[in-house]
Formats: structure tokens, sequence, C-alpha cells
């Protein structure tokens, strides 16, 4: 069994995804369940989590619509404005959808970061979404998480998912001494909570993509390293597969990015461990349940 933890769609429109530039030609425009089928096929995926990818009232009724018409997405990361007064209500609201298993908020786009993980309204948001045993997940680029180490200690009512291994800035790994041990600092100060849990995702967009031609040998084994430090650090048990899938696409296709995690999981994880990455700590966590495969 496979489980990809982390995809993204959309119906693409500039005016909603800002972050999406004209260096993306990619993806602009839709990216749907049905675009990526052919790729889980090919890798053996049997089963996905659709996560946010915009700030918007509907993005997670949105998702939540194309879970309940494709059989492959088994659970929903959502949006909902976390300091709203009514967030209780709101959230009560998604009792009867148990395709929904959490919320995300795009920190690392904060301008502030520092000011939103104080506000109050913000964390009694978080603290009403694990109340509902539901996931949070934590987007932050390398040079933030040691601004989330404190958030992350205070909300551990439930699970917390850190996405893309922090985003260790890859592009620069050789040439500014800091950005190793700066993330791999932070990094440990996660791992050492419990309920923090790290996807093994997203790396290739942090290398140089630039030129459009793949992810290179120096980068992949780069990545291989972030992973290794990521189970030495986390465990077999709290890290999960996921391809960021179509974002990835920017800097790799589909199976390029499914074939460098396979590649370190037969070579790094037991049988057992291998059946934890691929799919048990994601139905764990996320309390999933069997996917149909697709």
């Amino acid at each position: 069994m496979k489980i990809d933890s982390h995809q993204h769609y959309w119906r693409y429109a500039a005016e909603v995804f800002p972050w999406i530039n004209a260096g993306m030609p990619a993806l602009q425009k839709d990216c749907g369940p049905a675009d990526v089928l052919p790729a889980l096929h090919a890798a053996g995926v049997d089963a996905v989590l659709a996560v946010q990818a915009r700030s918007g009232a509907d993005e997670t009724d949105y998702l939540l619509g194309l879970a309940r018409a494709h059989p492959q997405i088994v659970g929903v990361v959502g949006w909902t404005d976390l300091t709203a007064a009514d967030i209780g209500q709101t959230l009560e609201g998604y009792v009867g959808q148990p395709l929904l298993k959490g919320f995300r908020h795009i920190l690392q786009d904060e301008p502030q970061l520092p000011n939103l993980l104080r506000n109050p309204d913000f964390n009694r948001g978080v603290k009403a979404v694990q109340q509902r045993a539901l996931v949070y997940d934590v987007l932050v680029f390398d040079w933030q998480i040691s601004s989330v180490v404190e958030f992350c200690a205070r909300h551990n009512d439930h699970w917390l998912v850190l996405d893309h291994v922090g985003k260790p800035c890859i592009r620069d790994w050789l040439t500014r001494g800091e950005v190793p041990g700066r993330w791999l600092a932070s990094l440990r100060a996660l791992a050492s909570m419990p309920h923090v849990v790290c996807k093994l995702s997203g790396l290739v967009t942090e290398a140089d993509w630039a030129a459009g031609n793949g992810v290179m040998p120096q980068e992949a084994k780069i990545m291989l390293e972030c992973f290794d430090r990521a189970l030495e650090l986390f465990g077999p048990n709290r890290i999960l597969y996921g391809s960021d899938w179509p974002v990835c696409q920017l800097a790799a296709p589909y199976e390029q990015v499914h074939g460098l995690a396979q590649r370190w999981a037969q070579s790094r994880l037991t049988a057992r461990e291998q059946d934890a990455f691929w799919s048990g700590n994601a139905e764990r966590c996320y309390n999933l349940k069997h996917p149909i495969a697709v």
C-alpha cells in the first residue's frame, strides 16, 4: 500500500494564486486528480491526500468535492481562517465530513510570522483544530523553523505535520555553510516533540530547477542526506511519503520524485519500516480508512 500524503489540485486563476509567478508556466493551468492518475498507476501509489494551495473560504469545500468524486483521494487538509471569532462554529460545520483530516495555513509567506504565531486568536484556532482530532500541517522554510519551535511545543494535543522536511535550501547547501547546520538544529528541536511528524516531500523545488533539467545527481545526493537526517531524528514511525505534485513538476516529473523516495526507502528501511513510511504512518496520523486502490 502506498499513500502520497501531499498533492495539490486547483482551477487556475492568477488572482487567487499569487505564489504562482511568471517563472512557473507549468503551474499556470488547471491541475486535477485525473492529470496525475497515470503517474500514480505507474508508481504503484494507491491513494493521496489533497492539501490546500490557496487561502480562500471555499478551498476546503472544493477539495472535499474532489475527494467525493475521486476515490483515490482519501483525505483533505483544507484551509479556514483560524483567527476568526467563530472558528469553533466553522469547525463544527465539518463534523459530518469524514474526509476532512486537517488544516494548513501558508506560514512561509507570512511577512510577520512571529507575530502571527503569537497571535492569541490564531493560537485559539489551532487549539480548536487539535481538540477535534484534526491535524495541522506546518509549512515553513528552513530559516523559519526556529520561529515555530515554541509554537509546535505549545500545540501538543494532536498531530502536527512538518511539510517538506522543513524546506532546506538545497540550491544553497554547498555554497552557504550556515544552511545545513541551521536546518539540522531546528529539525532536531521539532523531532524531539513526539507529536510532530515529518513529510519527506517537496525537496526537488528547493533545488536549482530554473534550467528545467530535472534533479541533478549532486542535488539528489543532498536530498537523500536530508531524508537520512529526518529518519535519524524522527524515526521510522514519524515520516511520511509525499510528492508535492504538481508543484514538483517545476523541477522533476512525478516518476523522478517517487523514484528518489523509492530508492531511499529500499536502501534504508526494513520491510516493516517501508510499510510505515509509505502508508501506515499516514493512516495513523491522518486517521485514514484503508484506501481503494486507484
